[in-house]
């Protein structure tokens, strides 16, 4: 499934094993992220959090003792240094965490880009401790309804939550990304942090959680991918959104390396001439 839209007009489609229309529901995965990376922004427009606020100032029995202070914004922008979540376990999100940091070892934080779905467990944690409500409340409240978005919600029974649980929709994403980068959803301060990324030669995220690429045709686009329940799939913008493009897959083996040959097809193809 593929929406675009923009200056030139609008276009969609669906082909091989999308058996429903292009606004059907699907699991977004960790473009869920961005969601989240959005309400935290929000917090700190309102003076209620600072992204030079530490993990362990804002929660403080989480984290293993001796663990260097790690930032929001080295949260957001995945240059936390926490270790790669392999002795992960599902349960409730301290749980998940605390599961996550019981094995291996963290490196310096701020050192090194290394994506990890850990940290955006900690940022959803983060929500619900400065605003007193449950993650999904809060998203319902700041995100969902101001925007109409009818077809976005968190299921309760998974357990990928803040950092990868929610489902919607293309109309729905096209809707979010659009508000997020015009700054319908932040002040101009924090929109700005939208397309800024730590001083690192393989900065990619930046500290509002968008992932940045350039593509082989020379165009910069900003957005986030997502995988969860077989669907593997992604929201991408020109920062003038000039463009945005809304993809979705339902791969059929195993091969990555054909479904990143695929994804790349989709974006040079929506992306041509932007």
């Amino acid at each position: 499934m593929v929406s675009v839209t923009g200056r030139d007009g609008r276009w969609s489609g669906t082909a091989g094993e999308w058996r429903g229309p292009v606004e059907e529901d699907f699991a977004i995965g960790s473009v869920t992220k961005l969601f989240t990376s959005a309400v935290v922004l929000q917090l700190v427009g309102e003076g209620r959090l600072s992204l030079d606020d530490t993990v362990q100032e804002v929660l403080p029995d989480l984290l293993p003792e001796g663990y260097e202070p790690i930032t929001l914004a080295q949260l957001l922008s995945h240059t936390s240094g926490l270790q790669q979540p392999s002795c992960v376990r599902p349960g409730t999100p301290v749980e998940v965490v605390q599961s996550a940091v019981s094995c291996g070892t963290p490196t310096t934080p701020g050192a090194t880009v290394q994506y990890n779905g850990i940290n955006y467990f900690i940022a959803g944690l983060v929500i619900e401790e400065v605003t007193g409500r449950p993650y999904a409340e809060e998203l319902d409240r700041r995100v969902v309804r101001p925007l109409g978005l009818r077809h976005t919600r968190l299921p309760a029974d998974d357990w990928a939550w803040a950092e990868g649980g929610l489902v919607s929709n293309a109309g729905d994403l096209r809707r979010f990304a659009t508000a997020l980068m015009r700054g319908g959803l932040l002040r101009p301060a924090e929109r700005k942090l939208l397309f800024t990324t730590p001083p690192l030669a393989d900065a990619r995220f930046s500290y509002g959680g968008l992932m940045t690429v350039r593509l082989d045709n020379g165009v910069v686009v900003w957005g986030k991918t997502g995988t969860n329940h077989g669907y593997t799939s992604g929201v991408f913008a020109t920062p003038g959104l000039d463009r945005v493009v809304v993809y979705s897959t339902l791969p059929t083996g195993k091969d990555v390396d054909e479904e990143v040959k695929r994804v790349k097809g989709i974006a040079e193809a929506a992306f041509s001439g932007a």
